[in-house]
Formats: C-alpha cells, sequence, structure tokens
C-alpha cells in the first residue's frame, strides 16, 4: 500500500471532519468534546441542530 486512503477509507473520514465542523460552527463546541461524542449522539446533536434551524429560520 502506498498510504493513500483511498475513496472507500476517506469518505467516513470527511463525514467525521463534516460533523465536527457542523456542530462547532453552530454550538461553539471544542474539538475534544464533539470526538468524545459517539455516533449515535453525534447525530442526534446534528438532528437537533438541523431542527432548530428548522424552525429559526423557515427552511
Amino acid at each position: 500500500m502506498t498510504g493513500s486512503a483511498g475513496p472507500a477509507l476517506s469518505r467516513p473520514v470527511d463525514r467525521l471532519w463534516e460533523e465536527i465542523v457542523y456542530i462547532a460552527y453552530h454550538l461553539h463546541w471544542s474539538f475534544e468534546s464533539i470526538l468524545d461524542l459517539d455516533h449515535a449522539t453525534r447525530a442526534r446533536v446534528i438532528a437537533e441542530i438541523g431542527a432548530l434551524d428548522a424552525r429559526v429560520y423557515g427552511d
């Protein structure tokens, strides 16, 4: 192997970064705090942020 993760392995990492940035942007939590969340909790936080945004901004 050449050190390149390839597309199949980079997608979950890219998705994790998207989740981290989304939560940090909206809630101003630290990187470490967000990483401490398990996947299910992180997904729930993201869903709740989206629902709140939809109510506030009418999306």
